[in-house]
């Protein structure tokens, strides 16, 4: 991998939407955490606890998926990225619909995550196309 590729992959609209959920995910879960991260009444963890930890993760894995699938020439490895970043995409999306459920402030901000992953799907469609 030579530098000159990673400068034309770091700029590509998909990429900056990427990174843009990635920050807007790990602000919202640092905010969600404060309150689910005590312990309920009876002791347990409060279900919720992983899914807010989960949309960080798979929103950080967006990022060198789509590198990954931008670097190769062989269009079977590109679309084996491609296919990746549409089923980290779909799990984030579900993981904030689970959010929502929570009784909690912070998941007003979820919606805001959903409207940014409806915009992110509407870039992957075209960037699939010119892979």
């Amino acid at each position: 991998m030579n530098t000159s590729s990673l400068a034309t992959t770091s700029h590509s609209p998909l990429y900056e939407k990427a990174m843009e959920i990635f920050a807007l995910s790990k602000n919202i879960s640092n905010y969600l955490m404060e309150d689910i991260s005590l312990l309920e009444k009876d002791g347990k963890e409060h279900a919720y606890v992983y899914v807010a930890g989960d949309i960080v993760q798979q929103s950080v894995s967006l990022v060198p998926e789509i590198m990954k699938a931008e670097q190769w020439r062989h269009s079977d490895k590109k679309h084996k990225y491609a296919a990746s970043v549409t089923r980290l995409a779909n799990r984030l999306y579900r993981n904030c619909e689970r959010l929502e459920l929570i009784n909690n402030n912070g998941r007003d901000f979820i919606p805001i995550l959903q409207k940014e992953l409806k915009k992110f799907r509407k870039l992957q469609r075209h960037w699939m196309l010119t892979l």
